[in-house]
């Protein structure tokens, strides 16, 4: 593990994200970067840490998820545990995503089943209208 060291700034530069945004993280437990009186310093672990919350976070993991994957970060043992649980995460995510989008589809189908009755209604009661002149 490198010794480098970054700041507050240097992360949110890095990384585009605020610094509240990593103060936030900090607050949930995620990152926990030493202190040089108000300064915080962040290890090379707290950027590994932060970079897989913002991966995370892109593909709909919840803190939690991220936590879990975050403590078992190992890379004395090249992270295997970590990776074992982040495969398998994905794919229940993708499950998730192919059940959200049969919903959607479903809801999609019901949609044109309502908008082609009301339609139907709509034409009928204007030509009842008509002939009704």
């Amino acid at each position: 593990m490198s010794s480098q060291t970054y700041s507050i700034s240097d992360l949110s530069r890095e990384l585009d994200i605020t610094t509240r945004a990593i103060r936030f993280y900090e607050e949930q437990g995620l990152l926990s970067p030493e202190r040089r009186g108000l300064e915080r310093i962040y290890s090379a672990r707290d950027k590994v840490s932060l970079k897989l919350i913002l991966r995370g976070k892109r593909i709909g993991f919840s803190l939690a998820e991220c936590r879990e994957l975050i403590e078992l970060y190992d890379p004395s043992s090249g992270n295997l545990k970590q990776l074992h649980s982040m495969l398998a995460k994905i794919t229940e995510r993708r499950l998730q995503l192919e059940q959200q989008l049969l919903d959607i589809q479903q809801m999609q189908l019901e949609l044109d089943t309502a908008q082609e009755r009301c339609e139907q209604a709509l034409a009928a009661t204007l030509e009842h209208a008509k002939t009704s002149l």
